[in-house]
């Protein structure tokens, strides 16, 4: 099965076979809602049977009767291939055969963003205090390599926000007018200027985050 990475026609090519997943942030994300927590737990040895038999192996996140799955591939630059999007199809197959649902707008997924004008500068830091390593050709990143605490971005500016922490929540763009709705009805500011890319909101104390999603996207993100 071919891994080289797919550009934006072919994943948007692939993803109008694939009604059960999304793809964020170089990955096809979904989550599946069982009939039982038993069952979930089943979805989870079938899909693990499924990567021995791939020699390919997705993230795996059992909570009660959900089970969420994302697939990538990793020498590929964790980037999605034309090899996730063939597990991708045949997990939903295994999620059907057991009554299991597809919820693909449920997963947010979250990366911690600093800004810095110098990204070597503060990266060792970052990478010692969470144990986190630099994935190849990815110089403004650090990451989980257990895939399981949420990515950490450094936003090169010279003119940092008050505060240089804000929080990056990729959503399916179907659901990212909802969650921004939702937000300003908290009171959040809105602003929109790079929408739908993303969405800032700020809290009533001046705190960021936003709402992504990989609409109008200048860089890649299959």
């Amino acid at each position: 099965m071919d891994r080289t990475p797919l550009d934006a026609d072919a994943a948007a090519a692939a993803l109008q076979r694939l009604p059960d997943w999304r793809a964020r942030l170089g990955a096809l994300r979904t989550a599946f809602r069982a009939p039982s927590p038993a069952a979930a737990l089943q979805l989870v040895a079938a899909v693990g049977a499924l990567a021995e038999e791939l020699d390919h192996h997705p993230s795996l996140d059992w909570r009660y009767d959900l089970v969420f799955v994302s697939w990538t591939t990793h020498s590929a630059g964790w980037r999605v291939t034309a090899f996730d999007a063939a597990a991708a199809e045949r997990t939903s197959v295994l999620a059907a055969e057991l009554g299991a649902v597809a919820e693909p707008a449920l997963p947010r997924t979250l990366e911690l963003a600093l800004d810095t004008p110098d990204p070597d500068v503060v990266r060792g830091v970052w990478a010692a205090a969470l144990g986190y390593v630099q994935r190849p050709g990815d110089d403004d990143g650090l990451y989980d390599p257990h895939d399981r605490g949420p990515a950490v971005w450094f936003q090169r500016t010279e003119t940092p926000a008050p505060s240089r922490w804000h929080l990056d929540v990729s959503v399916a763009a179907e659901v990212a007018d909802e969650v921004v709705a939702a937000a300003a009805a908290e009171g959040a500011e809105v602003d929109t200027a790079a929408a739908p890319s993303f969405t800032v909101l700020t809290d009533p104390c001046g705190d960021r985050v936003c709402i992504c999603t990989p609409l109008g996207r200048d860089h890649p993100t299959w």
